[in-house]
C-alpha cells in the first residue's frame, strides 16, 4: 500500500512539473495573431477577464480562459491600463501582460508648425492619424466655446508644438493641451519682458510675437525684427508690415501682395492703421515670445530682405533705401 501512495505521489509530482513546463512554454511561446500587427483597445474600468476577452475579440488566438488565468496567476492582472495598444506578431503572453502593465500604448503623433494660421492646424488636426474629429463640425467660436474660451478669437493662442495621443483619442484632447501649452509659455515670455518693452499687457506680446514669427527669416534676426517694431510703436509709426495685410486678405490672397491690396482699408492693414493688429495673425513658437518681449538694443526703423534669408537693419530711412537698393535692387 504504501508503495502505492509513493507512486501516486510520484505521478502527481509529475503531473505538476509537465503542467509547470507546459505553463512555462506558453507563457514564453508567441501568440497566434490573425494579422501581422492588432489594435487592442481597453477601455477604463475594464476588468481582467474583460481585458483577456478583448485580447480574443482584437484578432488574437487564444483562449481568453487561459489568458485570464496567467492574469490572476501573475499577480499583474490588476495593474492593466486602460489605453490603445498596437500588438505585433512574436508577442507572447508574458510580454503582452507586461505591455499592458506598463501602459505601453501605441501612440501616434501630429506636428502643429511654427507660424501655421489657426485655418492651418485645425486641417492638420482633421487629417491626423486615427485622431477622432469631434470638433468637425463646430465653428472656431464653438470650438473655442467648449475649450472654455467663449468669445476668445482662436489665432495664436495655441501653441505649435509636435503631439502625440492614443489611437481613437479626441482632437479636443490635443486643442485643450495647446491652449494651454501657449498660456504657459506666454506667461512664461511675460515674466521675462525687458523694462524698456512698449507692450502693455500679454496679449499684445501674443500679437507682435505673431508678426516676428511671420516675418522672421533667419532665426538670429527675431529680436532685431522684434525692436524696429517695438521702435515704430514707440515713434507712433505704422507697423507696416506684409503678413499682416496678407492675413487680411485670408483665403482672397493668391500669393501675390498687390499695391492696391496696401491701399484697401482693413482691420490688419498695418500700412494704413496705427498700432497692432487687432489679433494675432498665426501661432508662434517660444522664441518669437521671447523675442517680442525682449527685443535687440538700438533705434532700428527698418529692415530689408538680403536675399539669404538674412535682413538689413537700418535706423534711418537714407540708410534703409540704400540697403533696398543694394540688396533688392542691385544698384
Amino acid at each position: 500500500m504504501r508503495r502505492f501512495f509513493n507512486l501516486l505521489f510520484v505521478l502527481a509530482l509529475l503531473a505538476f512539473a509537465a503542467a509547470a513546463a507546459t505553463g512555462w512554454w506558453w507563457i514564453h511561446h508567441p501568440l497566434s495573431l490573425r494579422a501581422a500587427s492588432l489594435d487592442l483597445a481597453i477601455e477604463p474600468g475594464t476588468l481582467p477577464r474583460g481585458v483577456a476577452q478583448a485580447v480574443r475579440d482584437a484578432g488574437v488566438e487564444v483562449d481568453p480562459r487561459l489568458l485570464y488565468a496567467w492574469f490572476r496567476l501573475s499577480g499583474e492582472g490588476q495593474r492593466i491600463k486602460a489605453g490603445s495598444y498596437e500588438l505585433e506578431r512574436g508577442i507572447t503572453p508574458e510580454r503582452l501582460l507586461d505591455k499592458l502593465a506598463r501602459g505601453e500604448e501605441s501612440l501616434r503623433a501630429v506636428t502643429v508648425v511654427e507660424g501655421w494660421t489657426f485655418r492651418q492646424m485645425r486641417a492638420a488636426l482633421a487629417k491626423a492619424d486615427q485622431l477622432r474629429p469631434d470638433t468637425a463640425r463646430l465653428s472656431d467660436a464653438e470650438l473655442m466655446k467648449l475649450l472654455g474660451r467663449p468669445g476668445v478669437y482662436p489665432e495664436g493662442h495655441f501653441f505649435p508644438d509636435t503631439y502625440t495621443y492614443s489611437r481613437g483619442s479626441s482632437d479636443v484632447k490635443v486643442y485643450q493641451r495647446a491652449l494651454r501649452a501657449m498660456d504657459h509659455r506666454l506667461a512664461q515670455a511675460w515674466a521675462q519682458r525687458a523694462p524698456q518693452s512698449i507692450l502693455k499687457n500679454p496679449g499684445e506680446a501674443l500679437i507682435l510675437a505673431s508678426i516676428v514669427e511671420k516675418e522672421t527669416g533667419k532665426a538670429a534676426d527675431r529680436t532685431l525684427i522684434a525692436a524696429v517694431f517695438q521702435n515704430r510703436l514707440k515713434a507712433g509709426m505704422p507697423l507696416q508690415t506684409d503678413p499682416t495685410v496678407i492675413y487680411g486678405l485670408g483665403e482672397r490672397f493668391d500669393g501675390n501682395l498687390r499695391k492696391v491690396d496696401l491701399q484697401t482699408d482693413g482691420p490688419y492693414n498695418t500700412y494704413l492703421r496705427p498700432g497692432l493688429p487687432p489679433t494675432p495673425i498665426a501661432l508662434p513658437g517660444k522664441e518669437s515670445l521671447l523675442a517680442a518681449v525682449q527685443p535687440a538694443p538700438g533705434n532700428f526703423l527698418y529692415f530689408v530682405a538680403r536675399g539669404d534669408g538674412s535682413s538689413h537693419f537700418s535706423g534711418s530711412l537714407n540708410e534703409h533705401n540704400q540697403a533696398v537698393n543694394k540688396y533688392q535692387r542691385g544698384r
